[in-house]
Parts: C-alpha cells; sequence; structure tokens
C-alpha cells in the first residue's frame, strides 16, 4: 500500500498520489510531500526510493532490510533515521515486540517506510485527512509547518504509545508479584523471565532512540529547521523519563525473581524439616523393631521370657511412647 499526502506551495491538500505525481511534487521547493510504503513489494519500494528519490544505494538497502537499532544518517540533503514503534502482549512467549520504522527527511519531503501497521501513523495519516478536508484549524495543521515539523509528530506520536505499554508492563510485574507470594509455580518464573527479556528488549530501544533525539534536538543538520529543534529535545526528555521507569521496571523484575527464589527455598526448607521430624520420630521404632525381629541362635540361657506377654506390653509401650518422647523434645529445643 502506497499512503500519501502532498500539500502544495499554495495550501492545497492533495491525497491518493500516484508515482508520476511524485517527481513533480519533489519540484515544488514551497510545498510538502508525505509518501508512506506499507506492505509493498521490496522491488516496488526500491524502484520508488532510487528512481524517484534517488536516495544512496546504502540507504536504501538498510531500509529494507530490517533488524536495525534505532539510529541516525546525514546523507547531506537528506537524513536516514531509523525508529521503532513497540507492541506488548502478556500471553506471548515473546510479549515485547518492536516494529521498525525508516524514515527519510528530505526539505519537503518525508518518506517512511514500514512492514507492518503502526498506530502512531494511522492516527497522524487520519488528521492530514482531516487537514485535506479543511476539518482542522490552520494553526494544527501538521502540514503547514514543514517536514521536520511533520517528522517530529510522527516521533512523537511513537514515543506516546510507549507509555502505555510500559504501565502494562508494571501491571504485569504487580501480577507476578502477587502470584509469588500467593502460590508461585514453575509458569510463574517463566513469566519472571519473559518480563526480564521484555525490559531488556525495551532498553535496548530506548536507549539508543533516546540518543537519536538528542542528536536530532543538538545536531547541526541542514534539513531540520533551529526551530524544530526544540520538538525534538522535548520527545527526548520523554524518553529520558521512559528510560528512567524501565530501569525501576527491571529493579523490581530482579526483586520478583529473588522474592521466588527465598520463597522457594523457604518451602523446600518446611518440606526438609517435616521429612526430618518424621525420620528423627520413627528412628527409635526402627531400632527397637530391628533388634527384637534379629534372629537367635539357641542359646543355653532360658530366654522365654522375651516372648512372654509382659515383654510384649512393654516393648508396645516403648514403641508408642518414644515418638512422643522425642516429639516433645524437639519442641522444647524450638525444631517444630
Amino acid at each position: 500500500m502506497i499512503q500519501s499526502v502532498y500539500r502544495t506551495a499554495e495550501g492545497d491538500i492533495c491525497t491518493g498520489l500516484d508515482q508520476d505525481a511524485f517527481a513533480a511534487a519533489l519540484e515544488d521547493r514551497g510545498g510538502l510531500l508525505w509518501l508512506d510504503l506499507f506492505e509493498e513489494p521490496a522491488a516496488e519500494c526500491e524502484h520508488i526510493l532510487r528512481e524517484v528519490f534517488s536516495f544512496h544505494p546504502l540507504a536504501i538497502d538498510d531500509a529494507l532490510e530490517e533488524a536495525h537499532v534505532p539510529r541516525v544518517d546525514d546523507w547531506g540533503d537528506y537524513l536516514y533515521v531509523v525508529v521503532h514503534a513497540l507492541t506488548f502482549s502478556p500471553e506471548a512467549s515473546e510479549p515485547l515486540r518492536t516494529v521498525e520504522l525508516d524514515v527519510f527527511l528530505g526539505k519537503n519531503y518525508v518518506v517512511t517506510f514500514r512492514k507492518e501497521r503502526i498506530a502512531a501513523l494511522e492516527r497522524i495519516h487520519t488528521a492530514c485527512r482531516s487537514d485535506a478536508c479543511g476539518d482542522r484549524s490552520p494553526q494544527d495543521r501538521h502540514l503547514d509547518r514543514g517536514s521536520g515539523y511533520l517528522f517530529y509528530k510522527l516521533i512523537d506520536e511513537l514515543v506516546t504509545d510507549y507509555m502505555p505499554v510500559v504501565e502494562q508492563i508494571d501491571d504485569t510485574i504487580d501480577a507476578i508479584e502477587d502470584e509469588v507470594f500467593g502460590d508461585p509455580t514453575g509458569a510463574t518464573l517463566q513469566h519472571i523471565f519473559s518480563m526480564k527479556r521484555a525490559l531488556l528488549r525495551l532498553r535496548r530501544i530506548i536507549g539508543p532512540q533516546r540518543e537519536v533525539l538528542n542528536k536530532l534536538a543538538r545536531g547541526d543538520y541542514g534539513v531540520v529547521a533551529h526551530d524544530d529543534r526544540i520538538f525534538f529535545r522535548d520527545v527526548y526528555d520523554h524518553l529520558v523519563r521512559l528510560h528512567d521507569i524501565s530501569e525501576s521496571l527491571r529493579d523490581l523484575t530482579g526483586s520478583a525473581l529473588d522474592t521466588y527464589l527465598s520463597v522457594v527455598n523457604n518451602r523446600m526448607n518446611e518440606v526438609m524439616k517435616v521429612l526430618t521430624v518424621i525420620t528423627t520420630l520413627f528412628m527409635p521404632l526402627s531400632f527397637l523393631v530391628g533388634f527384637f525381629g534379629m534372629n537367635f541362635f539357641e542359646s543355653a540361657a532360658p530366654l522365654q521370657s522375651w516372648t512372654s506377654r509382659t515383654a510384649f506390653a512393654v516393648l508396645l509401650a516403648a514403641m508408642i511412647l518414644s515418638p512422643l518422647v522425642m516429639a516433645v523434645w524437639m519442641r522444647r529445643r524450638g525444631w517444630l
């Protein structure tokens, strides 16, 4: 799908341009073109990026191949920027997923490339279509303030969607903590490690993306107007706060893991304590049964009294009283 929004130098806004109109829009130095490539074949995207916009082949290859960390490359007439959107699904094996967004930012154009749907971009598209219909006031129109401001709105919407993800992670960690103090199982440990992986991935995204915004806010890029840098500084401040929150969540996850191990160890100690008590209580019985159950050679001495009723009663009383005496002794020692 190729989505396009074009604002002419006269202020008119057009949507749904065909490929032949892209070159003419680029010639309009006072206009602004936003081209969004979404789920398009790689060959078609490469043709547009190479033939229409004349981007460097290395930048095109980087855009078409995913798995890049957030970064910004200055190619003189344009910037190539990689940012990421986040999605969170607590029940999935990998709860935190990232969606890469590749952006080419020029003086009078913004080109975005993505392979999956990103809610933030859809909201900006809806706002721009409202601009075309005249539903928004002139001061709220994104396309009237240049490519740098439009790019800022894209990143700002992406970062705005980070906070609900962080809140979901926080709620999930709270649920894990309740489970740890309630009835922890092997699945609880899997959830803890799943959250640790999710927070590690979140850190790997927020950290580099924070540096990208820092460069855009403080760097000397020709395609970024000086007045637009303050907007990128605002997004940078949001990412700094999100980075601090993610570090706090990593500490909470580590604490949950330590608590889980402590609870499991305490439970194991209780089990071992019970088994030890049982073994100790029956130890005198084992001795008595083993001693009186031995086979003797016939002796010259008269030992018939060993099998008398009196001997049986004494042995039975000793077998009953021995565990009770051992239990009382252990309780006085504070072992029970």
